[in-house]
């Protein structure tokens, strides 16, 4: 970039002077001047007549940072704060923006809820800072130290909800945060061994969801399914299967003699023949009709007299 003045003087010494000082130029700036217009004088010293015309200019290499410093600085004086100094730190990739000069006690104005109202302050920034140039540069704004607190307290949140997801097989979804967060989430999630993480949704919505390598395994059901609802099998004579104990051998009806059968079914008739059921007692017939006299409360028909 090249900065100029152009000033005049009766001589071109004069106006040399004048542009160089009115140019206020860096001590180690090369300053070139060059001569427009050389004087002319007045004719019989009273019509016509210029004077000397001189250029005064140095290059210099533009801070492509100073506009968007005396951006946010304005943003915070139309929040009320005065006296506030924006530095800049340049980074890989960037640059780290710091207020100072602001009262510890009113860092909240700045810092807002979760430190939106800073992200926003941040957001502006960058958008000043990359409207002319041609490599996209991220853009950092700090006060006090927020961002150092906000960092331990990303990664911390990160490691536990990386063990959680592990130790459960369940994935963690994350409240929506901004690049620079979602960045520190992720290069937490690295450092725990089985979990790993990526980011869903769009604009402010997106969020980081934390994983397990290791897939959930299953509860086992209760019961089969397919034999819910049948009857038990039953063996190749008919009967129920017989749920062996132990180990005592396994008798089946076909394993038994015929003539032990017999015996067996002789003797339990004689058995039965030989029990004598006590006689029972006769009772005479029940009769509505009274024994003697009228009962107390007997109903008789009426006669046709009556």
């Amino acid at each position: 970039m090249i900065k100029e003045v152009i000033c005049t003087g009766t001589t071109i010494d004069e106006a040399r002077s004048k542009a160089i000082e009115e140019l206020n130029a860096p001590e180690d700036a090369d300053v070139n001047t060059e001569v427009i217009e050389l004087p002319v004088k007045k004719l019989l010293g009273l019509f016509g007549g210029s004077p000397a015309k001189v250029r005064a200019y140095y290059e210099y290499e533009e801070c492509p940072i100073q506009e968007t410093l005396d951006y946010v600085a304005m943003i915070v004086r139309g929040m009320g704060l005065e006296g506030a100094e924006i530095r800049y730190e340049q980074t890989d990739g960037g640059y780290l923006l710091s207020i100072d000069g602001i009262d510890p006690a009113r860092h909240g104005v700045i810092i807002g809820r979760r430190g939106e109202t800073l992200d926003a302050i941040q957001y502006l920034a960058s958008l000043v800072l990359n409207k002319t140039s041609e490599k996209y540069m991220r853009v950092s704004v700090n006060i006090g130290d927020y961002r150092e607190k906000r960092e331990v307290t990303l990664k911390n949140l990160a490691v536990r909800s990386a063990k959680k997801a592990v130790r459960t097989g369940r994935k963690v979804i994350l409240e929506p945060m901004n690049p620079y967060e979602r960045r520190i989430i992720h290069n937490a999630v690295q450092e725990v061994e089985g979990a790993s993480s990526h980011s869903v949704g769009e604009n402010m919505d997106r969020r980081v969801v934390i994983t397990s390598d290791t897939p959930r395994r299953q509860a086992p059901k209760k019961g089969n399914g397919e034999n819910r609802g049948r009857r038990p099998r039953r063996n190749e004579h008919g009967g129920r299967p017989q749920h062996n104990g132990g180990n005592r051998p396994h008798i089946n009806d076909a394993d038994i003699p015929d003539e032990l059968i017999q015996s067996f079914t002789a003797q339990a008739e004689e058995s039965a023949a030989a029990v004598e059921l006590p006689a029972q007692e006769e009772r005479p017939p029940r009769s509505d009709a009274p024994e003697t006299g009228n009962l107390y409360g007997m109903i008789s028909p009426k006669s046709e007299e009556e």
